[in-house]
């Protein structure tokens, strides 16, 4: 059977085209003409016996009745309107469904169907945002590589702002920080009960930075969190047009916030002195300015080439050997799927990104040279471990630029030849007549790949905690 809004709209269709009220066709079929309109709005069911007596009344057959095209244009419209207005999507915004009128004009009703296609067709788009996150994430990587991943305005802006509070080198306290906020009308508030997808808040209204309780050692990361919600204002952000705005504006207020921590003025000469002794060591470098060593390794990548001459390639890796983020201008086959994205792929075995991950002891570097097919890359890597999973940072370069850093003279050498399958994602030829055929293993999958980002104001924060989080918050402070 056609669904019930075409059943009812072409019973109403063949009664007006043959004259007839809904009393005089009830009186005609012995049917109460309340109970026919709730046929023709489709909201009730028609038994077999009562559809046979209204085809025969109405001059047409049963299957006339039943066909599932809507009878004529402006009833498609009224049935676009009414199914689109029982979609999730418009069920969400909390507003009363609107029923089409005789007088209401079709290209009103146009517009209405029209205006919900569009959110339609943005709630699926947005479902896709993992998608067009690694989209998006890849344009953003090539255009950083482009400039050599430095913005001499950012780095500008951070020294002046460092500047103004008087901060003349090593480590960037809490104080100076908090100094920074102050010209800015900011106080830094820690908060125990922010939202969960949401690192910090920046409250413009009441003037507050909230981040996360002091639980790190020395609270590196939450300086650098603070210095982002700065970024915000002092970069002039708004709220993000798409999911690539919303990047490019995460990845300035990061640098701006490296660049605060890890002043040019300051890190340059440090790093020009290491490399005039050949003693280049990004455990020195973080040492030096008190951040971690994924902040230390990502500043290095932001100063090497266009001050130091080094072309270099950065990575971090999960335990299980995904890439989760990536930086090259020297040339280092990353791994890359069909749209160009890196991150999600897996690294060779043979990279130092994974064989660090070998070692018993992992308290100091671990240095190894590769051979690939594109020539050899000389890298230092560290790793480390969250509540989560293992990580690793990697910091490498090709050979002729190794004899500017610490642990060149390793005898840990490596050969990779992917993206070849039989580096080191092929089986061995007698391994796989051996198993093929005889074994079967449930794959450990990670849920979250599943599921689309919280759809706010800002990707994968959820507005409605957002808000409740500030509400509360707002009340505090009155």
């Amino acid at each position: 059977m056609a669904d019930l809004s075409t059943l009812g709209r072409r019973v109403r269709h063949f009664r007006t085209d043959a004259g007839l009220t809904l009393e005089q066709l009830g009186r005609d079929v012995d049917v109460a003409p309340s109970q026919l309109s709730l046929i023709e709005n489709g909201r009730r069911e028609p038994r077999v016996t009562l559809l046979t007596a209204l085809a025969s009344r109405l001059g047409v057959s049963v299957g006339d009745l039943l066909d599932e095209a809507p009878p004529s244009p402006r009833a498609a419209l009224e049935i676009a309107l009414e199914r689109a207005q029982e979609g999730s999507t418009y069920r969400e915004l909390g507003l009363p469904a609107l029923r089409p009128t005789r007088t209401m004009p079709d290209d009103v009703l146009r517009t209405l169907v029209g205006l919900h296609r569009e959110l339609d067709r943005r709630a699926r788009q947005a479902i896709a945002t993992p998608e067009e996150a690694r989209r998006a994430n890849t344009r953003q990587r090539l255009r950083m590589e482009a400039v050599d991943n430095h913005v001499p305005a950012i780095e500008a802006l951070a020294s002046e702002d460092v500047a103004s509070v008087g901060h003349l080198g090593g480590a960037l306290t809490h104080r100076t920080v908090s100094l920074m906020a102050d010209r800015l009308g900011l106080s830094i508030v820690h908060a125990d009960d922010l939202p969960h997808s949401a690192r910090c808040v920046l409250d413009l209204e009441s003037g507050r930075i909230y981040i996360p309780p002091a639980s790190i050692p020395g609270g590196h990361g939450l300086r650098s969190l603070a210095l982002q919600a700065m970024a915000h204002i002092r970069l002039g952000h708004g709220e993000p047009k798409d999911y690539a705005d919303f990047l490019r504006q995460r990845q300035d207020a990061s640098y701006y916030a490296a660049a605060c921590l890890m002043p040019e003025a300051a890190a340059v000469p440090f790093l020009e002195s290491a490399k005039k002794a050949r003693d280049i060591a990004i455990e020195d470098f973080r040492d030096a300015f008190g951040v971690t060593h994924e902040a230390a390794a990502l500043r290095f990548t932001n100063l090497a080439t266009v001050h130091l001459g080094i072309r270099l390639h950065f990575l971090r890796a999960g335990g299980d050997g995904a890439l989760v983020r990536a930086y090259e201008n020297d040339g280092l086959p990353l791994p890359v799927d069909v749209t160009g994205a890196a991150e999600g792929q897996v690294l060779c075995r043979h990279w130092s990104a994974r064989r660090a991950f070998a070692r018993t002891t992992r308290t100091t570097e671990y240095f190894q040279y590769t051979d690939t097919p594109v020539g050899t890359f000389f890298e230092a890597t560290q790793t480390g471990a969250t509540e989560a999973e293992e990580f690793s940072i990697t910091l490498g370069v090709p050979y002729e630029e190794s004899r500017w850093f610490r642990g060149r003279e390793t005898q840990n050498r490596a050969v990779s030849h992917c993206p070849d399958l039989s580096c080191c994602r092929r089986p061995d030829t007698e391994s796989a007549e051996r198993w093929s055929g005889r074994a079967w293993a449930s794959a450990r999958v990670h849920a979250h790949i599943f599921s689309p980002l919280p759809q706010g104001t800002y990707p994968g924060v959820d507005d409605r905690e957002l808000y409740e989080f500030l509400e509360s918050h707002a009340q505090d402070s009155d």
